[in-house]
């Protein structure tokens, strides 16, 4: 009887138990902030409680891409007055930056294999009434550009900066994200030093943008958190340590895409320089032709087509462009080298591009100019170049002059009697120095002296592009460049390599 009442009891607990881990699901939406200053981010959260769950993936949130999101899960156990609970829950972090008032809509979240919604949620947007800072004005963060109506292919520059109070102290690196400029190409600018305005030490962060479709866009803002000491966090010795982290985001930009002027291949004003050490030269010999473009707008996307003459081998390296802000305006240089190997006469075309000048209103070209390369021809033997022979008396002329000359050559020569042995001493001096001639190693050329090296080196130029480089460098060299340096261990690992 006692034992079938402690079965009892047991069944009574464990249906319990069972019972209260079957929680009912929910799904629930909440927001950080229900009014948002323009251009700072709202903080999603979508927790979900009861089972495995499956939510939407938020790519946007109404018409407002997401900036970032993230997940954390976890499984909470308690008793109370006996009984367990378990609490499985799931929650979506999602970022996203609105620029008018919204709804964030009711979403969908599968729990279980059962459906649950979420309420949505009213969002006002606010302007600003003073500049982007945070905690007490410590630091802001705010983004400017020096033009906000550009055309197709247009470059302007994008600023972020970042303030900081002078007499604050971080405990921890500032931690930044660059704004979202998808719709844009985007290279980032020289890093400028920082600077003092007032109480506040100024980091600007410089992007050159270039527009690549007509339309309006919107260019998100950045974002920073900043870690400061934990005042409320003090050891023994009243020192405070730990890190508290405040986060700000710059306002966003609107930018309008008018559709190019004219059809050109470059926008702005630039001009060009071209080099070429030497138009005539012996074959094989390589000629080398330097491009310069420099001028005012953005050369980055710019791609400089390669040369293809029947023939000639073309070798080219990789383009060096660089970027400068001068008086708030874009400026940039391109270098680019080619070097041109030919046994015959060869012409480099000439190359012709097309640049707008927007604030002319003009279309310009741009010539790189054909050059004619002349192959120097091989000295001939003596005969050949100094005498001049009738077509059709060539074998006869030839022939007299060869019989003649026999003829002169001819003569007796005395020879005085030689004792026999002499003659066998010199034979025996002869078969000895061909037996030790068979044990004296042969002479090979060095592989690692540089005009040995070069003439291994130039049947691999095209597999290696360092095997490439050093005979540039080499020829280069032997052409009475002083200021190339091979260096040796290079140059012997190269040789090695191709060697097998």
């Amino acid at each position: 009887m006692v034992k079938s009442k402690k079965l009892f009891l047991t069944l009574i607990v464990i249906q319990s138990m069972f019972l209260s881990l079957l929680q009912a699901a929910s799904v629930r939406a909440t927001v950080d902030t229900i009014e948002v200053v323009k251009g700072k981010p709202v903080t999603l959260r979508i927790k979900a409680t009861g089972g495995s769950a499956v939510f939407p993936l938020f790519k946007k949130i109404g018409n407002y891409t997401v900036v970032s999101k993230s997940t954390s899960s976890s499984n909470n156990w308690s008793m109370v007055n006996g009984s367990v609970t378990s609490e499985v829950s799931t929650a979506k972090i999602i970022r996203f930056i609105p620029q008018e008032d919204m709804i964030i809509p009711s979403y969908t979240v599968n729990i279980s294999g059962r459906d649950y919604k979420t309420d949505t949620i009213e969002i006002k947007v606010v302007k600003a009434t003073a500049p982007s800072t945070t905690h007490n004005g410590v630091f802001s963060l705010t983004m400017s550009a020096n033009k906000t109506k550009v055309h197709v292919g247009e470059s302007f520059m994008l600023t972020v900066f970042f303030s900081l109070r002078r007499d604050v102290r971080l405990s921890q690196e500032v931690q930044y994200t660059p704004p979202n400029m998808s719709e844009f190409v985007v290279v980032p600018a020289e890093e400028q030093p920082a600077s003092i305005q007032g109480n506040y030490q100024v980091q600007e962060l410089r992007y050159i943008v270039t527009a690549e479709k007509e339309g309006n866009f919107s260019i998100e803002p950045a974002q920073t958190k900043v870690g400061l000491p934990d005042r409320g966090r003090r050891d023994i010795f009243g020192m405070t340590f730990g890190t508290k982290w405040y986060q700000t985001a710059s306002n966003s930009l609107e930018i309008e895409v008018l559709p190019q002027i004219q059809a050109s291949d470059l926008i702005g004003d630039f001009s060009v320089k071209t080099k070429i050490d030497a138009t005539e030269v012996k074959a094989n010999t390589p000629v080398n032709l330097s491009i310069h473009i420099e001028g005012k707008g953005n050369l980055e996307s710019f791609d400089f087509p390669k040369y293809e003459i029947a023939g000639v081998t073309i070798y080219s390296d990789e383009a060096t462009i660089k970027t400068k802000v001068q008086d708030g305006a874009l400026y940039s240089t391109f270098d680019k080298s080619f070097v041109f190997i030919s046994e015959e006469d060869f012409v480099i075309s000439e190359r012709l591009f097309t640049v707008y000048n927007s604030k002319e209103d003009t279309l310009e070209n741009l010539i790189v100019p054909a050059f004619d390369v002349k192959i120097k021809a091989a000295k001939t033997s003596s005969l050949t170049s100094n005498t001049s022979v009738p077509r059709g008396k060539v074998h006869t002329d030839i022939k007299q002059e060869v019989l003649t000359k026999e003829v002169i050559v001819e003569k007796e020569i005395e020879v005085e009697k030689v004792s026999w042995w002499m003659l066998v001493l010199a034979f025996v001096a002869g078969l000895m120095s061909m037996y030790i001639v068979r044990f004296v190693p042969k002479k090979k050329p060095n592989p690692f002296k540089e005009s040995e090296a070069l003439k291994i080196l130039y049947a691999h130029m095209s597999g290696d592009p360092e095997v490439e480089a050093m005979v540039r460098q080499l020829y280069a060299k032997k052409n009475g460049d002083k200021n190339i340096s091979i260096d040796k261990k290079v140059l012997q690992t190269l040789v090695k390599r191709v060697q097998g």
